[in-house]
């Protein structure tokens, strides 16, 4: 549980983390990082968000998890061991191995963020990159997304479990209006932020 979850107006700094970030990432893992994306709220234009700058961190396969927790310590970063997947959107076929993921943070005197670690050609590494073109390319939804976050956040201030747990079927919502885009302007994964 996390205390004082805070929707913050967006930031033009944004981005500019991201990279800084993405660039000491980049060095450090070399070709474990197969691509390196700015990925979340802080990563639309625009759009409020927590003040943690998401990363979405590709690669090949996880059974490179010791090299992966080496290089990212010196750089601040830690294994949550107990988050290993992400959610799994109602109606998903496929194998719940899709959405397997690792987990870091970085907190403290460093810049805070997350990093997703997801396998290339998984459901959730396309999920997260389709969310965000989808709010990128529409503001209408990103501003209703950013009111249901600020009124979650006023709602249950102390409770980062309660957030994510209303949140994650809202973005379910947003992923069925964001496929329907996709289709309809033959969308497929840009090219890595890094």
């Amino acid at each position: 549980m996390q205390s004082g979850i805070r929707i913050e107006n967006y930031s033009p700094q944004w981005p500019a983390e991201f990279r800084r970030i993405a660039t000491m990432l980049k060095s450090a893992l070399g070709p474990l990082a197969l691509r390196i994306d700015h990925i979340g709220s802080t990563a639309v234009p625009g759009l409020a968000a927590k003040d943690r700058i998401d990363i979405q961190l590709s690669v090949a396969a996880f059974d490179q998890r010791a090299e992966l927790a080496a290089a990212l310590m010196p750089l601040g970063f830690h294994l949550r061991e107990h988050i290993s997947r992400d959610h799994v959107p109602p109606g998903f076929s496929g194998s719940e191995d899709e959405w397997h993921k690792l987990y870091f943070v970085r907190r403290g005197d460093e810049r805070s963020c997350n990093l997703h670690v997801r396998q290339a050609g998984r459901a959730n590494q396309r999920y997260a990159l389709l969310c965000r073109d989808y709010l990128r390319s529409h503001a209408a939804a990103a501003a209703a997304y950013e009111q249901l976050k600020r009124r979650l956040a006023e709602l249950h201030p102390d409770s980062i479990d309660r957030y994510v747990y209303i949140k994650d079927p809202v973005f379910d919502i947003i992923v069925a209006a964001a496929e329907e885009w996709a289709a309809s302007e033959n969308w497929q994964l840009p090219p890595s932020d890094c």
